[in-house]
């Protein structure tokens, strides 16, 4: 039900942040000489040739660290090693093999999980050096080197990260299934709303333990459908050490977000929108999922016959960003409004998935731009020749017309809240590609 997860993991300054880089080719992580450098960013999408996958930077580890913020990234990498389906181990060819490369290759053995040994740094072409040979010391198994700065043997790890990852084999019970990741921050009633449905429904498929991703997957049948709640109870609490450390803990939520189509985004009612709230609800619309906003604790608001209409608008504002998502407001204590959430998830779930035909999308597009004439700049005007919709989840629709730099984003949002208004698609991002005509999708 999603992307493969694969973890970097190592000592600090060894060139893993640069490895990101390279490898998800864009600069999303700051790479600095200095250990320990807070990352601006430490999620990426991989692709290599027909395989796909969820690249996660981490800190460096620091097996006997005792500095407080060196063991709270040591932590974090040891969750992103559990939530890893494949690990990365990169060492540096110019500092050979440490007694801290040893540790960390007897905690990746530990873990059960496949492991490529990066040798990093090796920046000349042809032979490798003599001292590659040493890291077979490690027991991890073949050494890969690599250059993080040229790209020297990416192509080579790649290949061998891509053979161990698992297949995407969806059944036909998997795909009738909707996946909802149950996210946000710590103590918002994440699990109690699961263990309310778990205690609630009395035809529970299954309930067990995810073996490869640190969140628990349990199986929901009652009279609205068939669901896979994915709990991430164990979200890590706000750094104290650090304001970057906090970003290591939307970890477990990256995962979840992968695996499922809908994503129900708590809230606390009494504690209002939070700067990670905006985080972890900003990775689910990058990753087009359906999107409900569930304001938990509602029943211990003081609350008159206005508040509710005042807490929309203001959670409207702080969300604007994704403005489609409908809110909700529950009690996973009481139980106030879960029906109206399965109803609410079953739906938007509809919507993410719709398709349409592309006559009504050519129809609408003749109305909204006979409304709104198309841009101009310097006597020249847009022209869009036609629409179509060339995917679902979210909704991706592309437009082909005589210039990509006159279609404006103004004009784009217009095109896509005309969209909206015509045919629903709430509780979805929707995606409009701009292309002129003869350019492939």
């Amino acid at each position: 039900m999603g992307k493969p997860i694969v973890a970097i993991v190592g000592r600090p300054n060894v060139g893993k942040s640069t490895l990101f880089n390279k490898l998800v080719g864009q600069r999303l992580a700051i790479v600095e000489d200095t250990p320990g450098v807070t990352r601006d960013r430490l999620y990426g999408n991989c692709e290599w040739q027909d395989h796909r996958f969820l690249l996660i930077d981490t800190g460096g580890i620091e097996p006997k660290a005792d500095d407080v913020l060196l063991r709270h990234m040591r932590g974090q990498a040891q969750l992103a090693i559990d939530t890893a389906d494949a690990i990365l181990f990169v060492t540096d060819i110019r500092s050979g093999v440490t007694a801290q490369d040893q540790d960390i290759a007897a905690m990746l053995m530990r873990s059960g999980k496949p492991v490529c040994l990066v040798v990093n740094k090796v920046d000349g072409v042809g032979e490798p050096p003599m001292e590659l040979y040493d890291f077979y010391s490690l027991g991890i198994g073949e050494p890969y080197p690599v250059s993080s700065v040229h790209g020297h043997g990416t192509g080579d790890l790649l290949e061998a990260v891509c053979a161990c990852l698992p297949e995407n084999e969806d059944g036909e019970d998997e795909d009738e299934r909707i996946g909802v990741a149950v996210i946000g921050r710590p103590n918002v009633g994440k699990s109690s709303l699961v263990n309310h449905i778990l205690g609630e429904e009395r035809m529970i498929v299954a309930n067990e333990a995810g073996t490869t991703r640190d969140a628990v997957d349990s199986d929901v049948d009652n009279r609205y459908g068939k669901f896979t709640f994915i709990d991430t109870a164990g979200l890590r609490k706000r750094g104290k050490v650090e304001d970057g450390v906090e970003r290591y803990s939307v970890l477990r939520s990256l995962a979840a977000v992968e695996r499922a189509k809908v994503c129900v985004i708590m809230i606390d009612a009494t504690e209002g929108f939070t700067e990670q709230d905006s985080k972890v609800a900003g990775f689910a619309h990058e990753q087009g999922k359906a999107c409900i906003i569930a304001v938990n604790k509602w029943d211990a608001v003081e609350k008159d016959d206005k508040t509710m209409d005042v807490q929309r608008k203001k959670l409207m504002n702080d969300f604007s960003f994704m403005s489609y998502a409908p809110i909700i407001f529950i009690s996973a204590k009481t139980g106030q409004r879960v029906d109206r959430l399965f109803e609410l998830i079953k739906f938007v779930d509809s919507q993410n998935a719709m398709r349409v035909t592309t006559g009504m999308l050519n129809d609408l597009l003749a109305r909204a731009t006979a409304r709104v004439q198309p841009p101009s700049d310097k006597g020249k005007r847009l022209k869009i020749y036609y629409m179509t919709q060339i995917a679902t989840r979210p909704p991706t629709f592309v437009c082909f017309c005589n210039s990509k730099q006159l279609f404006h984003f103004s004009y784009a949002r217009y095109i896509e809240n005309q969209i909206r208004e015509t045919f629903g698609l709430e509780g979805t991002p929707v995606r409009i590609v701009i292309r002129e005509r003869g350019e492939k999708v």
